[in-house]
């Protein structure tokens, strides 16, 4: 496995499994079981993904040392503010039955996400949470964010993939020297991704899939990627791509298929911040 390191020291693994999607809890945790058996040591997962426990249950399971985890968590928009955030943090903390978390983001930039940043900050120095940051931020709130907190975020996780690869918000990232991690990296399939021709030839050069030559583009790029599969060959698959390397004339034909726009919606959009604060304020319940 290879790491980036964090603006704070912290080694983060540079691909890791993301749970999303999967809230049934058996399954959950038997593709967790999965993916740490193949490797994997670096786990995403979320309040508002509903399988927390499951997480937990197989971290717990596996008999690895907690060391070697590198576990990830988000706090939704329904538990935004300080006393919220704080508190449903440490609910996290107790369904994934670890005394501390790696990484824990702002799941969304909306409610009180100042309130829920100061505790994480407080917790951050308390020494239960290692590193802290954003999810979906768009470069005007993430600066925002910046300027007005004490600690700069650690990583801010974006859609992320070959049709819409974030280059100006990653500069922006690396300006304030916050790590960039993709979520979505295969597009979940969108644009006809898994058929793609351009990365379908490059990935023949290498005997490898769309899926490999994607994943390995935006390691090679400085991305950090937490592709997400419910099968376990794919999940072999998805973490074998350290073996080989795109040369400069590859790179160059996969930057080209960069449409600059979302293949999901625009967290700037009126309508998808209608839905996600109507939603949110149902709460996780």
């Amino acid at each position: 496995m290879e790491y980036v390191t964090l603006n704070n020291g912290v080694q983060m693994p540079v691909l890791g499994y993301g749970v999303y999607q999967i809230p049934d809890a058996e399954e959950c945790e038997r593709c967790v079981s999965d993916a740490i058996s193949a490797g994997y040591r670096s786990i995403d997962t979320a309040q508002a993904y509903r399988n927390e426990e499951a997480v937990g249950h197989a971290i717990k399971k596996s008999g690895v040392a907690r060391e070697e985890f590198f576990i990830t968590t988000k706090v939704w928009i329904s538990n935004a503010g300080y006393e919220r955030a704080k508190a449903s943090i440490e609910e996290s903390m107790r369904k994934l039955q670890l005394d501390y978390l790696d990484l824990v983001l702002i799941h969304q930039p909306f409610n009180d996400y100042y309130g829920t940043y100061r505790a994480m900050e407080e917790l951050y120095k308390a020494g239960k949470i290692r590193a802290i940051g954003v999810s979906n931020f768009y470069p005007d709130r993430y600066i925002d964010l910046v300027k007005f907190s004490e600690v700069v975020p650690a990583v801010n996780q974006v859609e992320t993939h070959v049709f819409h690869q974030q280059t100006a918000a990653h500069e922006i990232m690396k300006k304030y020297n916050t790590q960039i991690e993709s979520w979505g990296p295969f597009a979940e399939g969108r644009n006809n991704f898994f058929t793609n021709a351009t990365l379908q030839e490059v990935g023949d050069q290498y005997n490898k899939s769309v899926a490999q030559v994607a994943l390995r583009y935006l390691i090679q790029r400085g991305v950090v990627v937490i592709p997400k599969t419910v099968s376990k060959d794919r999940m072999e698959q998805n973490i074998s791509v350290f073996d080989f390397e795109l040369t400069a004339a590859d790179m160059e034909r996969i930057a080209a298929l960069d449409t600059g726009e979302s293949a999901f919606f625009s967290h700037a959009d009126p309508q998808t911040v209608e839905f996600m604060t109507d939603y949110a304020k149902k709460g996780l319940e």
